[in-house]
């Protein structure tokens, strides 16, 4: 039973993110795999009070995929075809950004994904790149490469060189992961997917499929890594056990988070510890496509739980805790884009719990692929399709 301590804390939070719809739930739940486990899902819906417009500030982008922004104030996004552009506050695109590696983008989901900035970026203009490539040895995989920017008139990489690649480097084209996400000591986070058929992989420690992995930004592998010294296991992984995790960030106090997909139900939301297993396919709050049963149920020792799912799924995409001074209401929420239902989830949070879930941009109708905070406090979202938008959430004048 929850002591009384957490609860007021949750209905505390609950009060200040908007109203309680009481006996409410979240939109979009027909159809569930299984039944609700409370405190893990369908927490209660709030209606927030904050005033807001939504802006585009760019459009005609190719399947956007990742977001960042440059200390200038511009913004550097990836567009899933292959192309890398650089995007003015007033949302002018630049030429394609010469240079980038070459990408397979012509099967499944594969193509060029996220982008981030070294965390010496103002001084080195070093970033780094997810996408999926052919290899050399006949197979596919994602990989990360690292390069400098060269700014001006024709923009451009140089210096690129690929720090990570994924192994095996067989499979569909299909649960590819590719978020990145640099930490404050200067390693670089990587989302690997369980590339769908291979998915009792994500409990093998020699391959990187259904696995976070923490590498360092030449390529080498950080010695505190938790499986670094385990015989037969791969050194960079972090976490196992994960189906396709495409959102990571961390939160204020340095906590690191991840979304993920789960099959038919399931998706998840995970505090990540290093050398944790996530449970997949071994327990899923989902079933298979097919509706059978995967692994031998929701819980099991030395699995951990996630700290929320959707059933049925949302198919998150990418997250961000907000902490501008813009919308003030919303400070310490969790965002979560959705490719399936199309719409921002906002979630409210008393410490690692959601005591609150609200579905923003109800009748946008565009899949939401990433989601930022701004310099400037605002909420930038990316929108996946053949025109795809960066749109600002902005308050409401």
């Amino acid at each position: 039973m929850r002591n009384t301590k957490t609860l007021k804390a949750g209905f505390l939070a609950l009060a200040s993110a908007g109203t309680v719809c009481a006996m409410a739930f979240a939109q979009d739940w027909g159809g569930a795999a299984q039944a609700p486990v409370p405190g893990l899902t369908r927490a209660p819906v709030v209606k927030t009070n904050t005033q807001f417009a939504v802006a585009t500030v760019a459009y005609g982008l190719d399947h956007p995929w990742g977001l960042r922004f440059l200390p200038d104030g511009r913004m550097i996004v990836t567009e899933r075809v292959g192309r890398l552009r650089l995007v003015t506050a007033d949302g002018k695109l630049s030429p394609p950004v010469a240079g980038v590696p070459k990408v397979l983008a012509d099967s499944g989901q594969a193509g060029l994904f996220d982008v981030a900035l070294d965390s010496q970026f103002a001084q080195n203009h070093t970033l780094y790149l997810a996408y999926f490539e052919r290899r050399s040895s006949g197979g596919q995989g994602l990989s990360v490469a690292r390069a400098r920017l060269e700014d001006g008139a024709s923009p451009h990489l140089e210096d690129v060189k690929v720090i990570f690649r994924a192994e095996p480097d067989n499979g569909p084209a299909i649960n590819l992961g590719g978020r990145l996400l640099v930490a404050k000591d200067g390693t670089l986070f990587v989302t690997v997917g369980d590339r769908f058929t291979q998915r009792d992989k994500a409990q093998d420690l020699s391959a990187d499929n259904g696995k976070i992995v923490r590498i360092n930004t030449d390529g080498s592998i950080p010695r505190d890594n938790p499986f670094v010294t385990r015989k037969g296991a791969r050194g960079e992984i972090w976490s196992l056990g994960h189906r396709n995790p495409q959102g990571l960030t961390f939160s204020e106090d340095g906590t690191l988070w991840n979304v993920e997909h789960g099959a038919k139900g399931g998706d998840e939301i995970n505090l990540i510890k290093p050398g944790k297993n996530y449970g997949w396919p071994v327990i899923t709050y989902g079933v298979d496509y097919s509706g059978k049963k995967i692994g031998t149920g929701t819980s099991k020792p030395g699995m951990e739980q996630p700290v929320y799912y959707w059933d049925p799924s949302i198919a998150p995409s990418g997250m961000a805790f907000y902490s501008g001074d813009l919308f003030p209401q919303w400070k310490g929420n969790l965002f979560v884009g959705a490719l399936k239902f199309k719409r921002v989830r906002r979630l409210v949070m008393s410490g690692d719990k959601v005591v609150g879930e609200e579905t923003l941009l109800p009748n946008l109708d565009e899949r939401i692929r990433d989601i930022r905070q701004g310099p400037d406090g605002a909420i930038y979202i990316l929108t996946d399709n053949e025109k795809g938008r960066i749109l600002k959430l902005v308050p409401k004048r």
